[in-house]
């Protein structure tokens, strides 16, 4: 038979299986990416959030600026960007999700499993910073900026603006009017009466935002901060409507949401690098400090930072590769996808430590106690610096605007991820008449449910662990580690490049990947996630004046989080091992043979037919 008959043939066997199942029942398509830029926008929409933000600028500074990069760059060589390839081609050959993709290395299936674990406990959380977003955005919308003055009700007398902080000097306060009462004390050395004074942003944050101040710990949530509860309720019904037809829906969205970004980091640029003090910031920021290179928590760092900015070990390429054409030149949208994502880190910091460079020319303080990590730089420092700036409530809507767009286009994409994870597993059950959209208004509902717990008002310490231990380090680079065996060595380098070949229509090398996947990266994983348990220390949680430790219950209850993924690994290997039948090599050459039906490549292959134009 021709070429053509040949095609002809399996489009239409691929016609009548892809719409009926054995019943005879219709089956709604799985769906492709429509346009040519659909699948790269979405690569860079959902790795490129908030951790370049507020992550990536603080460990460069943190750990010897410039020479930062030396560590960056390698963990990036050697760890994540071979895995990018790796997740984004099985899910581009088998136009299978998170789970199901793994069928081309059975006893791995359990790799699968921990991704959609981790990826769903990280659903849960995630959306909380949206809302804090969103509330801060609504904030904006005033002549004055709250967390600008200490003339609201949250405020107490230790409150501080920006102008008294400066003027520390040895004077009374007269006529100091705060929350209906007039306060006398004399100011020195940053403390009123011999008590600290709090800047006003952090008691908006702590005291407006996340009222954590009328809890105890966490495991005294104190009731329910209402304000937040519908922020976080907003917030799950924008990424509903993001995902609720599939691809067609989200391809649209992330023309939007992950370019739009750009626009306001580089207004945000202009406007920072003018200000004063702003190179002090950066001197700060990118200064080499070579010396910290001979220190292991720098190496431990740039490690967990590459895996947590490339969104490793939690299924979601697998799932948004799945959709490409099986010719799709992935190749080239990876490296453009790396180039983007670690150039909008350095970006970024830019933006950021040209305020706090601002911010610490104005206070008169050093840079390093102005500078933050985590959600006190987004939602703190940076704010506090922009009230400081002409116009403020106009820069305050476009950074949070910016903060918004960032971390809707990565949530709507994990939870697309973990859907269709689902409904790959379950397509009899889930790809009838609208039970997919119903699917998709229960995993966002339940996950407001879970996340309800993080926006009491001991809300804080639970998403604290939520964010420390469901996608720590130690969690990515365990996954990480089986990712590599299972391919590298289980499977097959070379035997997987092959499969490359036949999607690029070209020759592909890979001496690179075949050498990361056999020997370095599960080397450099291992050896970081040993290094990381030896490392290992409690939590805590650290606001303005004081440091909260966790009780036991909190950390087993971290714990829980971190292994409840890690397990599933050796779980569902020992289960399917169990389950099939045979002597024990019989078993285990068939778990490492791959299950992928070949006339499911085979109409992939065909369904893409004279696209020429997109092979190289």
């Amino acid at each position: 038979m021709d070429q053509t008959g040949k095609y002809a043939q399996v489009k239409r066997s691929e016609s009548e299986n892809a719409t009926e199942d054995t019943g005879g029942v219709k089956l709604n398509p799985r769906g492709k990416w429509i346009g040519r830029l659909d699948f790269l926008l979405s690569l860079i929409g959902f790795s490129v959030g908030l951790g370049n933000v507020w992550r990536f600028p603080y460990l460069a500074y943190k750990n010897g600026g410039g020479a930062f990069l030396i560590p960056y760059f390698i963990c990036l060589i050697v760890g994540a960007i071979p895995l990018v390839f790796l997740e984004i081609g099985i899910g581009q050959y088998t136009s299978q999700a998170g789970i199901s993709c793994w069928t081309i290395c059975p006893i791995f299936k359990g790799i699968g499993v921990a991704n959609m674990v981790v990826v769903q406990f990280v659903n849960y959380y995630y959306n909380v910073i949206i809302a804090w977003a969103l509330f801060y955005m609504f904030n904006s919308f005033s002549s004055v900026l709250p967390w600008s003055n200490c003339n609201n009700e949250w405020n107490t007398k230790y409150c501080t603006t920006v102008d008294d902080f400066v003027d520390a000097g040895a004077r009374n306060y007269t006529n100091r009017y705060i929350g209906g009462e007039w306060y006398n004390g004399t100011v020195y050395d940053g403390k009123i009466n011999g008590t600290k004074l709090v800047p006003a942003a952090i008691e908006f944050w702590e005291r407006n935002v996340l009222k954590i101040h009328l809890s105890e710990g966490f495991d005294d949530p104190a009731g329910m901060n209402w304000q937040m509860v519908g922020c976080l309720a907003l917030a799950w019904v924008i990424i509903y409507f993001c995902i609720w037809k599939g691809v067609k829906s989200t391809g649209k969205v992330v023309y939007f949401t992950a370019t739009f970004p750009y626009i306001f980091l580089t207004i945000l640029l202009i406007r920072s690098v003018t200000l004063e003090g702003a190179s002090v910031g950066l001197e700060f920021y990118l200064k080499p400090n070579t010396t910290l290179l001979l220190e292991s928590q720098v190496w431990m760092d740039a490690a967990t930072q590459t895996f947590y900015s490339y969104s490793i070990g939690v299924g979601t390429w697998c799932a948004l590769s799945s959709f490409n054409k099986f010719n799709h030149n992935f190749w080239r949208d990876c490296v453009v996808f790396a180039f983007v994502n670690s150039g909008t880190s350095i970006y970024a910091g830019i933006v950021i430590f040209s305020v706090i460079g601002f911010m610490s020319v104005k206070q008169g303080i050093p840079v390093d106690e102005v500078a933050r990590s985590g959600p006190g730089l987004a939602f703190v420092a940076y704010p506090e610096g922009i009230a400081q700036m002409p116009v403020a409530p106009l820069w305050s809507f476009m950074f949070f605007f910016m903060i918004l767009l960032l971390g809707i286009d990565s949530e709507f994409v994990q939870v697309e991820g973990f859907v269709t994870a689902m409904v790959d597993l379950f397509p009899t059950y889930l790809r009838r008449g609208y039970r997919k959209e119903i699917f998709i208004a229960i995993v966002c509902f339940w996950s407001f449910l879970v996340g309800l717990s993080m926006v009491t008002y001991g809300g804080m310490y639970v998403f604290q662990l939520f964010d420390s231990y469901c996608a720590s380090g130690a969690t990515l680079l365990w996954l990480a580690f089986f990712e590599a065996i299972a391919i590298g060595w289980v499977y097959g380098a070379r035997r997987f490049l092959n499969h490359f070949e036949e999607m690029l229509g070209r020759k592909v090398h890979g001496y690179w990947l075949t050498a990361c996947w056999v020997v370095c990266t599960p080397c450099f994983t291992f050896g970081i996630f040993i290094f990381s348990l030896v490392k290992y220390t409690k939590l805590e949680y650290s606001s303005f004046d004081e440091t909260y430790t966790y009780p036991t219950g909190g950390y087993i209850f971290g714990w829980f989080l971190s292994v409840s993924s890690m397990v599933m690994v050796p779980t569902v290997a020992a289960i399917q091992f169990l389950r099939t039948e045979g002597t024990f090599i019989e078993r285990l050459k068939y778990l490492t043979t791959s299950q992928l039906k070949q006339t499911e490549k085979e109409m992939s292959q065909f369904e893409n037919h004279g696209t020429e134009e997109e092979k190289l």
